[in-house]
């Protein structure tokens, strides 16, 4: 591997590397750097389709197991946004399965399996400044996660009718009171004056004692 420098010219080449493991990018930035490349890193793959829009990279390499969106969706957002950015996926041998059905249905160039050699580099360079292969994917990325674009554009404001507000009282439905509200409403009951009964008792009194005084000074 040559001699690895900063690349500060403008009309070279811009590579977005896309990975979470800080050693991972650092391996990948003193590769790219070594062909020339201005280097561009990203740890998220949601942000990465931002960055992808905002940059318009040649190159974009990307790990598959990323946070917010994983490698092989950021790359379908990536195609389906347009342009004919070469897209090469990097993963572990545990994930070589996994690689192989994303690069085909991203349209990625190639896949390359970490940890990632210049050699390793060099022996897949063909294939990735070669031809673009289409990407079928596109076809099924509704289907991949339906919920998530549907947020975004409803967050946009796309999906949102301008609705006229409802008259008061006119959408609130006939909710059933509990059984003791209606029987108090059904069957109400009417409740003695306490302050009518105390009085009435006070009268009764006063003439019970008027009486006994009365008789008291009666002759036997």
């Amino acid at each position: 591997m040559g001699l690895v420098t900063d690349v500060n010219d403008d009309a070279a080449p811009t590579v977005l590397i896309v990975d979470n493991n800080p050693m991972a990018s650092m391996r990948l930035t003193n590769l790219f750097k070594a062909k020339n490349f201005n280097i561009e890193v990203c740890e998220d793959g949601d942000k990465a389709v931002d960055e992808y829009i905002r940059l318009d990279p040649e190159l974009v390499v990307l790990s598959l197991d990323l946070p917010s969106l994983d490698g092989h969706l950021a790359a379908l957002e990536m195609r389906e946004h347009g342009g004919e950015q070469r897209i090469v996926f990097v993963a572990s041998s545990r994930m070589a399965e996994l690689a192989r059905n994303a690069a085909f249905s991203a349209g990625a160039v190639a896949w390359l399996q970490k940890p990632i050699s210049s050699e390793t580099l060099e022996a897949s360079w063909d294939n990735i400044i070669g031809r673009i292969p289409e990407a079928p994917g596109l076809e099924d990325l509704d289907d991949l996660y339906p919920e998530d674009r549907v947020k975004v554009e409803v967050d946009e404001g796309a999906l949102l009718p301008e609705l006229p507000l409802p008259l008061p009282g006119a959408l609130l439905p006939e909710l059933p009171l509990p059984e003791i509200l209606v029987a108090s409403t059904a069957s109400p009951v009417k409740k003695k004056s306490w302050k009518k009964r105390s009085i009435f008792f006070l009268l009764l009194v006063s003439i019970a004692a008027g009486a006994g005084y009365y008789l008291g000074y009666l002759p036997v």
